[in-house]
């Protein structure tokens, strides 16, 4: 069962009966979304709602919002949305109807039609209003391209296409900002994002994970909402329940700073907007490996202890040597990691806040612990006053257990000792208690 991501809640801002989605949260507070909202439009003919524009609110400290209002330096008669705006707050990329461009249509003769593509729209602001609105050159009116997003620091604009050169349908590309409306030559993200089917609305977060939508993987059904991290090149996950649903689930973005991020649905019958709080969890990516050649160890026993010692849980590594844990934020933990043949260790995991922990757990071959005239292992502790054998000592001994299995021949002598409080006889009976112990032990293992 995947771990639970994200808490989702229904927005306030949300119209019950008209259309809202493709949320952006900035920095500055400002909350930009795409709506069919405004009954003064003309509707269109696909679902009947009015055409969509684009409204900003307030996004405030208690996460409620103001009203939001129409972003008038920026719709027109024709569809406006959903955007992208850079970090500083003062450049937008949209999307928007080639129709407002001259002549960028092409004509379908036997139903007497005009035939539109999806255009990509820049923006930037001046004293606090929108203008400058340019078309972006990579537009073309054979095939759409729109729903943008804007890495961190300006200088990558990903977007959607249908454009030839994809793996199907809708796919996801990026190209380099050059500055004054110019850029760079399109690249397709590949199959590690892209499927024969539609990927759709991207979103890069400030720590390179790339968020986006596709109906062309396995999923919960119609759209769902994936991520990537991009920087790291790991595989894409589906982000799971709550966020996605059996309807549509979309135009997912998250604030890094706010820590919270925005989605949009059609669950309830019309796409709206959703907030996604994330639940703090770590991943820790367990790998056993040989110390000396790092082959995996498939079949190793990889144990994770809570802050006092407890086992918790004992999984089996698979044939790639890897056992993933999900564990609590901020607390601390240890993995012990044992194979047949190979001396066991123990490997800590800090307090972590949140992602992904990796886990190098190397073990050495036993025979390197097996010397001449001893048996190398790490100080064995008793409690004091105690002569009982803990599970720290238990985890240690085994290693002399898994020696002695391997040379049947070896004949251990073993020796205890105490500190000085105490006099020197009850010492010496303590001593021999452990030592006693620490016999019984190994031959509860089956060393006789």
């Amino acid at each position: 069962n995947q771990t639970k991501m994200f808490d989702e809640k229904k927005l306030d801002i949300n119209d019950e009966k008209y259309s809202s989605f493709g949320a952006v949260l900035t920095d500055d507070n400002n909350f930009y979304f795409t709506s069919a909202r405004n009954t003064a439009r003309k509707t269109y003919g696909a679902n009947e709602q009015p055409y969509l524009d684009m409204y900003m609110a307030t996004y405030n400290a208690d996460g409620s919002f103001s009203e939001p209002t129409p972003i008038s330096d920026i719709n027109t008669k024709w569809h406006d949305g959903p955007a992208a705006v850079t970090a500083d707050g003062n450049t937008m990329y949209f999307s928007g109807e080639s129709f407002k461009e001259s002549k960028q249509f092409e004509r379908d003769k036997d139903n007497n039609l005009k035939l539109g593509q999806i255009y990509l729209f820049k923006a930037t602001k001046t004293d606090g209003k929108w203008g400058n609105i340019q078309p972006l050159p990579l537009n073309d009116k054979t095939y759409s391209t729109g729903n943008p997003a804007i890495s961190a620091d300006g200088k990558t604009l990903y977007f959607v296409s249908n454009r030839p050169g994809g793996q199907g349908g809708n796919d996801i590309w990026k190209v380099e900002v050059k500055g004054n409306n110019t850029y760079g030559e399109p690249q397709n993200l590949g199959d590690k994002v892209n499927t024969p089917g539609n990927d759709n609305f991207p979103y890069l977060t400030t720590e390179g994970k790339l968020y986006f939508s596709s109906d062309g993987r396995k999923g919960f059904g119609a759209l769902d909402i994936f991520v990537i991290d991009l920087a790291k090149g790991t595989e894409a996950k589906n982000v799971g329940l709550p966020v996605n649903s059996g309807q549509d689930d979309f135009a997912f973005s998250f604030n890094d700073s706010k820590e919270i991020g925005f989605f949009s649905s059609n669950r309830t019958g019309v796409d709206q907007l959703y907030s996604a709080t994330p639940i703090c969890g770590v991943e820790a990516i367990v790998m056993v490996r040989d110390a000396n050649t790092g082959k995996p160890l498939a079949s190793a026993k990889v144990a994770i202890l809570d802050e006092r010692n407890n086992v918790i849980e004992t999984r089996t590594a698979d044939t790639n040597g890897k056992v993933t844990y999900s564990v609590d934020c901020d607390r601390a933990y240890t993995i012990q990691a044992s194979m047949s043949g190979y001396e066991n260790n123990s490997f800590p995991i800090a307090k972590t806040h949140g992602g992904e922990v990796n886990v190098m757990a190397d073990l050495r071959p036993i025979v390197e612990i097996v010397k001449e005239i001893e048996v190398v292992l790490n100080d064995i502790f008793f409690e004091f006053d105690k002569s009982n054998i803990t599970k720290e000592a238990a985890f240690e001994l085994d290693k002399l257990v898994e020696a002695m299995n391997n040379n049947p021949e070896m004949v251990i002598m073993v020796k205890a000792h105490t500190d000085n409080r105490g006099s020197a006889q009850y010492n010496m009976n303590l001593s021999n208690k452990r030592a006693k112990a620490t016999v019984q032990y190994v031959i509860s293992k089956g060393i006789a």
